[in-house]
């Protein structure tokens, strides 16, 4: 069983534990990771499994977890058990909304991706207006201006939905380590690998049955929630409102999706009209990030064999693009690593992953039919 320490919200070291029944932690690229640990309470150090203190498996800075849910259970055999519940650190970015600076209706910003991604930690954790949103635990990593050019006008939006928003549209990941040397929290990008066998900078990663370094594997390609061509509609009534087509499809390959993109202003804070072109393209974003929410489903799972001669965090990791074959299925893919699941038992250690974007569910799909009237009260 790997060593889990226990560390305040002072990041100070309380306790280590090592002997537990079972530890799951679910660590995910684009958007907030979680886990899921369970204990007898009569072990030593389980007073200190209180909420709010963080677990860090293995000693590791990056997968650490806050406690948020904690329970007693009996199994079985009448045995008391802590069943205890939490989130990755990536969490703490859920408890900001954005809001606007003063005398603005949106904050807004543009650049690379990580200057975006950046700028909302710093103006609503690091620096914000008001001083009680200030998490001071919270620190900035040295920003590296990664990632593609894109742009983001947010009001009242949850912080860490607009960063799994930006993280997707960007092919950045993001993370929030612990680092023991300055007692921070570390915001940070990360930028994955490429694996492949397309490419020959860096040693290929091929999960394949025919290598035996994976089994119960399980491969969806799906449509069910596939739109190509999306409509953004601006501000204005009638024929006058202002839309835009972004996509292709003909005939029965076209399918369509309407975006409500009325918050997306036509004058600035002071009334002055913005220029056609920066109101086009950013309709135009609108639409794209929308069509990549609607994209083919196309996602291979597996239990990685650790046995096999890949070795976690040494020759792949989280957001690193590998190439997954299966030949019997006629399936051959290169795919990001968006989700790693570690389970530790006492017979055994388990590593799953995910490759490609993750199967919406059903709260995500509600979320996406909610973005529509969402838009109006925005405004």
């Amino acid at each position: 069983m790997k060593p889990i320490r226990i560390l305040n919200s002072q990041l100070e070291l309380l306790a280590e534990i090592d002997d537990y029944e079972s530890l799951i932690f679910v660590s995910r690229f684009h958007k907030v990771g979680e886990f899921e640990f369970r204990i007898n309470p009569n072990k030593k150090h389980t007073e200190r499994l209180i909420k709010n203190n963080i677990l860090l498996l293995g000693g590791s800075k990056h997968r650490a977890g806050i406690i948020k849910h904690r329970q007693i259970e009996l199994n079985e055999d009448g045995e008391e058990q802590w069943f205890i519940k939490g989130y990755s650190l990536q969490h703490i970015t859920s408890q900001r909304i954005t809001i606007p600076p003063p005398d603005t209706s949106h904050d807004r910003k543009s650049g690379n991706a990580e200057t975006v991604m950046k700028h909302y930690i710093d103006n609503h954790f690091i620096d914000p207006v008001d001083p009680y949103r200030k998490i001071d635990l919270l620190s900035l990593s040295a920003n590296l201006n990664r990632g593609t050019q894109l742009s983001l006008q947010s009001r009242f939006k949850n912080i860490s939905e607009e960063l799994e928003t930006l993280s997707i549209s960007s092919g950045l990941g993001w993370e929030i380590k612990v680092n023991t040397q300055t007692k921070k929290l570390d915001f940070d990008v990360i930028e994955g690998r490429d694996l492949t066998t397309n490419q020959s900078i860096n040693p290929p990663v091929i999960f394949s049955v025919d290598f035996d370094n994976i089994q119960s594997a399980e491969y969806v390609d799906s449509d069910l929630n596939y739109k190509n061509v999306a409509y953004s509609a601006g501000q204005g009534e009638g024929v006058n409102r202002r839309i835009i087509e972004v996509g292709s499809g003909i005939g029965l390959d076209r399918i369509e999706t309407f975006i409500d993109a009325r918050d997306v202003n036509e004058v600035d804070d002071n009334e002055v009209q913005i220029p056609e072109s920066e109101i086009i393209a950013q309709l135009t974003e609108r639409a794209e990030q929308d069509l990549l929410e609607h994209s083919n489903e196309s996602t291979f799972e597996a239990q990685i064999l650790t046995n096999g001669p890949f070795v976690y965090e040494k020759d792949w990791n989280l957001g690193d693009i590998v190439t997954v074959q299966n030949r019997k299925w006629g399936v051959t893919l290169n795919s990001r690593i968006t989700e790693v699941k570690e389970v530790l038992e006492p017979s055994g250690y388990q590593l799953e992953a995910t490759f490609g974007q993750s199967r919406p569910t059903l709260i995500n799909r509600i979320k996406q039919e909610l973005k529509q009237t969402s838009a109006e009260v925005r405004k």
